[in-house]
């Protein structure tokens, strides 16, 4: 990644530049996926419908738009957050609003791009009245829409985003404290805690914490392209 461009994301993590070096004093490439032709359009569409048109709960009654996901159909990368706000609900896509231009250039930190390589989505499709947590029920209505979207897109690596989806994901009640700095698995893929974007807006102290996150999700990738098992913790 350009050095200044670099800068620009991570000042607005409100973090100083960071330069991982390899041997010969080189910058470290960044871990892009190229995205790939995906061959399963008709069940992606098949799903898409589903999501739009689900009535498993409640909250289809009170949503504009059911929020589905965004970015490449095969790729290494995939982020899921909690449930849609109010301007997701809107325009039907996720992380779109302040906490999205957040987690964009969180994301771009490390080399990473909605529209390039890696795919975005929540845990739940629908956004609960007033930005409420989900309830269980909403959340077992809802995830299995995203079993089927990790079985198509086939990451190599997850980031959740947030306290409630890494608790549902991880099927736990720990603390964030305590879910960060290792790496869990959801099935077969590793799966990297972080604070939620939204969160990082109420408390910018934090960002430093998540930028270390950041790039331990980012070595825990590039462990897994060399083949090394993707266990255990932050150092």
């Amino acid at each position: 990644m350009h050095a200044a461009r670099q800068r620009e994301y991570l000042a607005a993590l409100g973090i100083e530049l960071w330069q991982p070096r390899v041997a010969g004093g080189a910058t470290a490439p960044a871990p892009a996926a190229p995205a790939q032709p995906d061959p399963s359009g008709g069940e992606w569409e098949t799903l898409r419908r589903e999501v739009r048109e689900c009535r498993r709960c409640a909250l289809h009654t009170t949503r504009t738009n059911g929020v589905f996901g965004v970015g490449p159909l095969r790729t290494d990368w995939l982020v899921i957050g909690e449930a849609p706000g109010a301007e997701e609900d809107r325009r039907g896509e996720p992380f779109v609003g302040a906490a999205g231009q957040l987690l964009d250039a969180m994301l771009r930190a490390i080399g990473l791009d909605r529209g390039s390589n890696v795919y975005i989505a929540n845990v739940l499709k629908s956004r609960p009245p007033h930005n409420r947590d989900p309830k269980p029920e909403e959340v077992s209505a809802c995830l299995p829409f995203l079993v089927r979207q990790i079985a198509l897109l086939q990451p190599k690596i997850m980031l959740a985003v947030g306290r409630i989806a890494a608790q549902n994901l991880l099927a736990t009640d720990a603390p964030l404290a305590r879910l960060r700095g290792r790496v869990h698995r959801f099935g077969d893929t590793p799966l990297v805690v972080t604070y939620h974007p939204a969160y990082l807006l109420r408390t910018p102290g934090d960002k430093r914490k998540a930028w270390e996150d950041l790039k331990f999700a980012r070595n825990v990738y590039q462990q897994l392209l060399q083949g090394v098992p993707a266990d255990g913790h932050r150092a």
